[in-house]
């Protein structure tokens, strides 16, 4: 049975909705009994019929028994004189399609409706008896046929005709008798039935290229007054334009038909003139113009329709043609914030194919805002237009190579990604500038790269193309990193490929490297006995950034004292060491950055170190970002860096004086720390002056307890005194005025403690460390917007560093494991192993192991957790 029509609501927009849903075969010839009702209920019957339609365009099969009950049922309905039960039993003998032996019983019936006075049975009828009689039956009913092309109904006429349209395919014998009855609908004032004619005409004359060219001659004189008919012997036109460019040469004949169409006052006969003239063989630019006009104006129109179809031609004319469509390239900017997507990315790409070299990187920002908003198989026809833009113009390959690789990491479908790998593949083998820039993009995207046959295509390519650059060694390490964290198919091709650069490139590390190994490893798989430093270096886990060392070591001046690994840094730089700044500001960092490549824990410990009031401190643990204490767009822009010590915290606020008419001088924080109890002002360094735009630098230490993560708030004002200045003269007045800023709070919290340091193999220091410190904890997070939501707030909390990617969670996914690696305040080293799961409705839990050398310190990453 019929399930009831459901309501749409809100969250069920996208679906579709039938009243004959899930309604069977069997209950549905159960109801066509009504059929043999003594008393008729043509409401009832329709109904029937109506889901037997459905059943059958559903695909739906009935038995040869089930088809011919349903038939002879439906047959006994002529008794009915109810005009719309009548065109439903029509509907249903077409559909049924009945052998040629049930024929007989309707065809009488058939035969005396087409006879009718009613017309609507009469046009009905023909189409019926047209669509299931033999040539034989078709032969009797001819004479009523010709008359009913002639008829003065015009839908009778249309009925005829396109029964004849089909017939044409089964015994074009007969109906070739029939062209002068169809010739004088061709004169009909009727649109539909001159349409019809002309249709028919053609396909009777189709083999017989001088008829149709007379036909076509006859009717460019102006007898067509149908829209749809001018349709269509425009296309006819076109054909025999094509046809006579092959064998005559001069003059394009019935052109002039064409552009005279452009003038008509039907839009889809000014479209199809315009598409038809653009489409023409050898199309010259005086020829294109008249049309190119009046698609531009369809450009702007307010039918979606019209604008689609403009841009969609203009697209395939840009192809051949783009200057000619250089002059629409105005309006179609318009387009690209079109509602309909599809008119905006046709736009796009023709936009794509008509501009000049120095429209592109507008083009790309409209782009940027617009692909977010298309389907996968849009954004799959702008990528390949950006690829030909970008061949043919080599030199902006950096920005779009960029854009390309920008989308590569959004979400998309295979096909999609697809493209724009394709299209980065062939920029690189054609432009020899973008092969080190996009061989570079295609490394990062494998990292997250979900296709596999994407992932292992890539790798192969990175085996062909990267030996041949510049630098190699710069690719080794993605191409690497696939041994180990993907599948076994991508494995095996990141081994392949290793094996080609090592082949093709002399004194690269992969040789070293494998050297290095194949002497550790003897010819059994198992480690040869060495000292422990050789083990500790191969299989170890290295908690010093490389980064860190090689900075070192730049700066390493030789001396009696070997290279001491121990002095460099360990803490993994995520901030640059210039600060944030407003819009349009000098950064209010450390002033003039120092020379060379220093980290910043170098620059900030050579700082300190430099101030008398510090010097005793000891050894600096750690630098935090920069905080910022202002808002943007402020008088004074103001940010604070925590420096911690083993047994203090110093503060260095980085000030910036915006205003140019002022001079502050005396400039200091007073600082309140009620809120911090466990902490003690020792300390401070004002600032003597502070000119416009000068950044400089104030400093206040406050003591603590020794390896004690304090925390607490303090509360910051800046003051000092003002003096106005001359901006044209520089000159500055001799009095000012004490004044106060007040700043945001700052605190310092657990997280100030940690310092970030990675490890190269979690697992093995993992088990390095061991279970004799390790405690182990659940919590419940509560109500969380995602499971990356959550992971991400307890790494902020911690402050340590994420290993081997595990900070990314996958979409969708219900649980998920984080690997965190740190050192604590008194240099020991802390693993955090962090597992996530969703529990009811947007509620996490977590589970927390934490190893550490010390069990305090694992005790206090679980304080931090617990009071966070």
């Amino acid at each position: 049975m019929a399930q009831p029509l459901v309501k749409k609501d809100d969250d069920r927009d996208d679906e579709e909705y039938s009243p004959f849903l899930g309604i069977e075969k069997g209950a549905v010839l159960q109801e066509a009994r009504v059929f043999n009702d003594p008393q008729l209920d043509p409401r009832r019957c329709s109904q029937v019929i109506t889901k037997l339609l459905y059943l059958l365009n559903q695909g739906e099969t009935f038995t040869k028994i089930e088809a011919t009950e349903v038939f002879f049922a439906v047959t006994k309905l002529f008794q009915s004189r109810d005009i719309g039960l009548r065109r439903m039993v029509y509907l249903m003998i077409k559909e049924l399609s009945p052998s040629a032996d049930e024929v007989i019983i309707v065809t009488s019936s058939l035969m005396k409706d087409m006879t009718s006075k009613t017309d609507m049975y009469r046009a009905n009828a023909i189409r019926v008896l047209c669509r299931i009689t033999d040539g034989t039956l078709l032969t009797q009913i001819e004479r009523y046929l010709k008359q009913a092309i002639v008829d003065k109904n015009p839908v009778v006429a249309s009925a005829a005709l396109v029964s004849g349209i089909h017939l044409l395919e089964t015994t074009p014998e007969i109906v070739k008798r029939w062209s002068n009855e169809v010739q004088e609908a061709v004169q009909s004032r009727a649109a539909l039935v001159q349409f019809h004619a002309l249709a028919l005409l053609h396909q009777i004359r189709q083999n017989d290229r001088l008829a149709v060219s007379k036909l076509v001659t006859s009717l460019t004189r102006g007898t067509v007054r149908s829209p749809l008919a001018q349709c269509l012997l425009i296309r006819y036109t076109t054909q025999v334009i094509r046809e006579a460019a092959t064998t005559q040469t001069g003059d394009r004949p019935f052109y002039d038909f064409l552009e005279s169409c452009l003038r008509h006052k039907a839009e889809m006969v000014i479209f199809e003139a315009a598409r038809a003239i653009t489409e023409l063989n050898g199309v010259t630019n005086r020829e294109l113009t008249p049309a190119i006009t009046v698609l531009q104006l369809f450009l702007s129109s307010s039918k979606p329709v019209l604008r689609f179809a403009a841009v969609r031609t203009l697209n395939k004319v840009a192809m051949t043609h783009p200057m000619a469509v250089t002059n629409c390239n105005i309006d179609m900017e318009s387009l690209i914030s079109d509602q309909n997507r599809s008119i905006a990315t046709l736009a796009i790409t023709t936009l794509l194919k008509t501009g000049n070299e120095s429209s592109v990187d507008r083009l790309m920002k409209q782009i940027t805002n617009f692909m977010s908003d298309i389907a996968d198989e849009f954004k799959i026809v702008v990528v390949e237009a950006i690829r030909s833009l970008c061949l043919k113009f080599p030199l902006k390959y950096r920005s779009l190579m960029n854009f390309l690789s920008n989308i590569l990491r959004e979400e998309g479908g295979f096909e999609y990604k697809k493209a724009i790998v394709d299209s980065i593949v062939i920029l690189i083998r054609d432009i020899p500038d973008a092969k080190e820039n996009g061989l570079l993009h295609l490394c990062e995207f494998i990292e997250d790269c979900e296709f596999t046959y994407l992932s292992t295509q890539i790798l192969h390519f990175l085996g062909t193309e990267g030996p041949k650059t510049s630098d190699p060694s710069k690719y080794i390490r993605y191409i690497y990193n696939r041994v180990h964290l993907e599948n076994a198919t991508v494995r095996a091709a990141a081994v392949s490929t290793l094996a080609k650069f090592g082949a093709m490139v002399d004194a690269l590390k992969v040789r070293d490297r494998a050297t290095l190994y194949l002497n550790t490893v003897g010819s059994d798989g198992e480690v040869i006995e060495t000292d422990k430093v050789v083990k500790d270096f191969l299989f170890g886990s290295l908690d010093i950034p490389l980064a860190n060392i090689e900075t070192s070591l730049k700066n390493y001046e030789p001396a009696e004292q070997p290279f001491d690994i121990n002095s460099v840094p360990k803490e993994v730089k995520t901030q640059p060491l210039a600060e944030k700044k407003a819009p349009g500001k000098k950064p209010a960092g450390l002033g003039a950055p120092p020379s060379g490549p220093p980290s910043t824990v170098d620059a900030y410990e050579k700082l300190l170190s430099s101030i008398p009031e510090f010097s005793d401190f000891g050894k600096l643990f750690k630098s935090s970002a920069p905080v910022e204490l202002t808002e943007a767009e402020t008088e004074y822009a103001v940010n604070v860096v925590k420096h911690i010590f083993d047994r203090h915290v110093v503060f260095q606020y980085n000030c910036t004086n915006t205003i140019p008419e002022q001079l502050l001088e005396n400039v200091t924080v007073i600082v309140d720390a009620s809120e911090a109890e466990e902490f003690a002002e020792v300390a401070s360094k004002p600032l003597r002056s502070l000119p416009y735009d000068s950044p400089g630098q104030i400093f206040g230490a406050f003591e603590k307890p020794e390896g004690v993560p304090a925390v607490g708030k303090f509360s910051n004002m800046l003051r000092f005194i003002v003096k106005e200045v001359d901006p044209t003269t520089g000159d500055v007045e001799d009095d000012g005025v004490e004044d106060e800023y007040q700043l945001e709070d700052l605190e310092v919290v657990a997280a100030d403690y940690v310092m970030k340091v990675g490890v190269s193999n979690f697992r093995n220091a993992w088990e390095s460390i061991g279970p004799d410190f390790e405690r182990v904890d659940e919590y419940g997070l509560g109500p969380r917007e995602s499971l990356a939501e959550a992971v991400s707030a307890v790494i902020s909390l911690l402050g340590m560093q994420p290993c081997e990617g595990t900070e990314v969670v996958a979409n969708n996914s219900r649980s998920h494991t984080c690997l965190l690696s740190g050192v604590f305040i008194g240099n020991v080293k802390v693993l955090v192993r962090l597992q996530f799961g969703i529990d009811g409705p947007k509620e996490v839990a977590m589970k927390l192991a934490v190893r550490s050398e010390d069990d305090n310190v694992s005790d206090m990453i679980h304080e931090i957790v617990a009071s966070g």
